[in-house]
């Protein structure tokens, strides 16, 4: 029997982005636990701006488990946090997704490395050459000197945790990156997501880098791009029969509920959803074949396919909660009738 490191991760109650949070449990097992051998614990809810001093108690409920690559013998718990009497707490985002496992989402997570204020490969008093050769770039030029290094080392990580990404590349800015991930089920992408982002930030601590997660971190008045965390989502009924007027009555309920979707879709999108750097105006619903300039990307995979398949949402954004995401976009896929 082993001492398992047991990291219990969960979200905060500060507005509008919450902060990933953890501590350690240990416990002993024979062998690596499964969830079901994952028991609740409390924490102080009054440091998360979860609770009141005088009934700080709040519980954390595994919801996944994954291998702690960074530690011998460890474990990552997501958690959902619950109130005592076992009711989601206001802040569980997460309980408010309809539970579908024939849902599937992959989402595009883009982030700036900072470092002393700017991003990795910025000069501190300045910019460096115009955008152009930074995305999918190679060289020293291209990315930097450690970015390569952490993003390379973030990638292992998340697949020895056993997270499901799709691949990784340089972006559009200088010192700006990005990461899929992809999930079948209404859950599991956005599980993962949060993990990978505390993965990436645990390994960031090594090099005294911070991870800026926000949508437009050199300010909207740069010509430098901003950051999304695009959402790529389908259902049965769209892989399996779709059809060009299913297709229009889908887009109609996304253009009819395009408030409620910017609303949930990141803080400052008003910076990034300009109508430039291949980004729609907020204030207007779109969609177009391979356009990604549109709010919804359709590709041409779909059209050819007679309009079965997936299908892009390109406003979230990177500080987005991919709970709360994913939450929106089931929702107005059901207004929708199949018949």
């Amino acid at each position: 029997m082993a001492k398992y490191k047991l990291e219990y991760i969960w979200l905060d109650g500060y507005e509008p982005v919450p902060n990933l949070r953890s501590k350690t449990k240990l416990a002993d097992f024979n062998n690596f636990p499964k969830l079901l051998d994952i028991p609740e614990w409390n924490f102080d809810g009054s440091s998360t701006r979860q609770a009141e001093g005088r009934s700080s108690d709040c519980v954390l409920k595994p919801v996944e488990i994954y291998v702690d690559p960074m530690r011998e013998n460890g474990a990552l718990i997501m958690c959902e946090v619950m109130m005592p009497d076992g009711t989601p707490h206001p802040s569980n985002s997460r309980a408010t997704i309809h539970d579908d496992p024939d849902t599937w989402f992959g989402f595009e997570q883009e982030y700036f490395l900072y470092q002393d204020g700017v991003p990795l490969g910025f000069p501190k008093e300045g910019f460096p050459a115009p955008q152009g050769e930074y995305y999918t770039g190679v060289g020293y030029r291209a990315v930097g000197d450690i970015a390569r290094e952490i993003v390379e080392q973030h990638l292992n990580l998340c697949l020895e945790a056993g997270i499901n990404h799709e691949g990784i590349n340089a972006e559009v800015a200088k010192g700006q990156w990005e990461f899929q991930v992809f999930g079948k089920g209404s859950h599991q992408a956005a599980d993962e997501v949060w993990v990978a982002r505390y993965l990436l930030m645990r390994l960031c601590e090594r090099y005294r880098v911070d991870v800026n997660w926000h949508c437009k971190p050199l300010g909207a008045e740069y010509d430098w791009n901003g950051s999304g965390m695009h959402i790529n989502f389908s259902t049965k009924f769209m892989r399996e029969v779709g059809g060009k007027e299913y297709f229009e009555k889908l887009m109609a309920a996304f253009k009819k509920h395009r408030a409620e979707h910017i609303e949930v879709y990141g803080p400052d999108n008003h910076l990034r959803l300009t109508g430039q750097h291949e980004t729609a105006s907020i204030n207007q619903f779109s969609y177009g074949i391979a356009d990604r300039g549109a709010s919804i990307r359709v590709p041409h995979s779909f059209v050819q396919n007679g309009y079965k398949g997936y299908l892009e949402d390109r406003r979230p954004n990177s500080a987005g909660d991919p709970y709360k995401i994913a939450s929106r976009v089931i929702d107005t896929i059901a207004t929708v009738p199949t018949k």
